[in-house]
């Protein structure tokens, strides 16, 4: 027979105690039930320090309890993002912890982002994986369907904050991210639904490009008065962005942390350094700032601009190139 050491006795005692408490009333906190809590198990996370948490949410009355009932069910507690109240019972918590069902996930997806990097981030977050949400972004027929003048849904993937369930598919959280472009334009940049869909299409291939060239937002207006400038007579834009684009989205190298200039002279119609004109789709998915500027960009004399400010992003603008070339030698970054 095992030899009962002390520390087992106490051990056994605890956990005696514990059940009889758990399986004689529902743990609840204050006076009045109601109280909900959005409760995210991350990885590495366990029984005792979920209860810690689910205690000071005001969700139970006492982590050791819900830690003792855990250990006692064998509960395999599983990450994800659950809703939870304090009229839920220890055992009604713990079967839904360990059922893996689900509150929403919260992803937020940066402005600029391109339709690679928002696919990397929903699949970490575990929202969908990224290759069925790539399947679906060139999908011919879901383009047609939504309405999208493009031949990717890269510029229609609306920047925002979203609710995702998670195990979605691709398609899904595509559709979701489409309406919203068309639902915030529709309230922010309205005359853009009166455009036709070449118009439209020209509009957000322009704004994919301020909106990887601004950081200041007070900025973008005169951005994207430099690149009105140089389109109308049809000068290259020479920007860096679309051959940013085409080393980390069309080549699939990881970004670099600057250009050559044998990248200004890769070989692609999405090279602005080489061919003049928007490139043939977004490089981007821009947001309202970038998307009213290329809208309505301001007539101004500037032809070019450069950063005087790096870690602001700061940028000063000029009306020639004499003015660009001796600012280029004298202006200290």
């Amino acid at each position: 027979m095992k030899h009962l050491t002390l520390k087992n006795i106490l051990c056994t005692l605890f956990l005696l105690m514990t059940l009889c408490i758990c399986t004689s009333c529902t743990v609840l906190d204050g006076p009045a039930a109601g109280t909900e809590y959005t409760l995210t198990v991350k990885a590495g996370a366990n029984a005792r320090s979920v209860g810690e948490e689910l205690e000071s949410a005001g969700i139970v009355k006492n982590a050791s309890v819900f830690y003792g009932w855990a250990r006692y069910k064998k509960a395999a507690i599983k990450t994800g993002i659950y809703r939870v109240n304090d009229s839920m019972g220890v055992e009604e918590i713990l079967a839904l912890l360990e059922s893996g069902r689900q509150e929403h996930i919260s992803v937020s997806i940066p402005e600029g982002y391109t339709g690679r990097q928002i696919a990397a981030l929903l699949e970490e977050r575990g929202v969908t994986s990224r290759e069925d949400f790539m399947n679906s972004f060139t999908d011919e027929k879901l383009l047609g369907e939504l309405k999208v003048p493009s031949t990717s849904f890269e510029g229609y993937l609306f920047p925002e904050t979203y609710y995702f369930d998670p195990g979605m598919s691709g398609e899904s959280v595509i559709r979701l991210m489409v309406k919203t472009f068309f639902s915030k334009i529709r309230e922010s940049v309205p005359e853009l639904l009166e455009k036709s869909p070449e118009d439209l299409n020209y509009i957000v291939r322009f704004a994919s490009v301020v909106e990887k060239e601004y950081k200041l937002e007070e900025e973008a207006p005169l951005i994207a008065s430099v690149f009105a400038n140089r389109l109308r007579i049809n000068m290259g834009l020479y920007s860096c962005a679309t051959v940013m684009y085409i080393i980390t989205d069309i080549q699939g190298k990881p970004h670099p942390s600057g250009l050559t200039i044998a990248d200004t002279r890769i070989e692609s119609p999405y090279n602005t350094y080489i061919h003049a004109g928007l490139p043939p789709t977004a490089i981007s998915n821009p947001g309202l700032v970038a998307l009213k500027a290329a809208a309505n960009p301001p007539q101004t004399k500037y032809w070019y601009f450069q950063v005087v400010d790096e870690a602001a992003g700061r940028h000063v603008f000029e009306k020639d190139l004499d003015e660009h070339a001796y600012n280029l030698k004298t202006i200290k970054r």
